[in-house]
């Protein structure tokens, strides 16, 4: 059995490396995998601070240089930056995790440990689309997205106070929401071009907080939890 998270880099880079979140989400992770041994965790890890740090040097740049902005090299850009963070997640994980971190979704036929984890592929989207190719590519049912946010609003909370927390959405419903197209360092509850995806496969996705490991534990066990479900 095999379950696929999409780990936000914003929960495992805000600003630097957050090593407080890495031991507790290394427990979480363990004791889930400890209570049933069938048990297989896909991880793809996104890019967080270093990815946007570096995109926004690179617009900067080409704004005090009156040069055009080439989204492929502002993705290439974010994609370098989720090496370093998978890189980092596998680390933790390596009695675990036997297979040297992916960088091609479609390339991997199968993984001899009992995690896997992934990086960014390449321009035109985020990792949450890797998330959503490798959950086809090993029959997983559903993507848990995790982030920096508890759930799915209307509409941004920050800038409309009148914004409203979704418990539950369709896929038409929320790619109404989000559009159809990516761009680099869009910051988006899960990747357009990935829901788009993820609704013709069926899949379910559920976006919660990374950080809440009693939270993460009632999803990976099917518990009642706080989140939205996708589908």
């Amino acid at each position: 059995m095999v379950t696929v998270l999409s780990l936000g880099g914003s929960i495992v880079s805000p600003s630097t490396p957050d090593v407080s979140f890495l031991i507790s989400f290394a427990q979480c992770v363990r004791e889930w995998l400890l209570d049933d041994q069938t048990r297989k965790l896909i991880m793809v890890v996104g890019g967080g601070a270093p990815a946007r740090t570096y995109q926004n040097a690179y617009r900067e740049y080409c704004d005090n240089t009156h040069t055009a902005v080439d989204t492929d090299v502002a993705d290439w850009i974010g994609i370098t930056a989720t090496y370093l963070n998978a890189q980092l997640v596998k680390s933790i994980f390596s009695d675990l995790c036997l297979d040297p971190v992916v960088h091609n979704p479609t390339e991997v036929p199968h993984f001899s440990g009992r995690i896997l984890v992934a990086a960014g592929w390449k321009p035109g989207f985020s990792t949450d689309n890797d998330a959503v190719l490798l959950a086809e590519n090993f029959s997983a049912k559903r993507v848990v997205n995790l982030s920096n946010i508890e759930k799915v609003y209307t509409d941004d909370p920050k800038k409309n106070p009148d914004a409203k927390p979704i418990d539950t959405i369709s896929w038409g419903d929320f790619i109404s929401l989000v559009g159809t197209e990516w761009v680099p360092g869009k910051n988006s509850p899960f990747d357009p071009v990935a829901s788009v995806k993820a609704q013709k496969l069926g899949l379910e996705v559920i976006c919660a907080s990374g950080k809440d490991m009693h939270n993460l534990k009632c999803i990976l066990n099917n518990q009642p939890f706080v989140g939205t479900t996708i589908k």
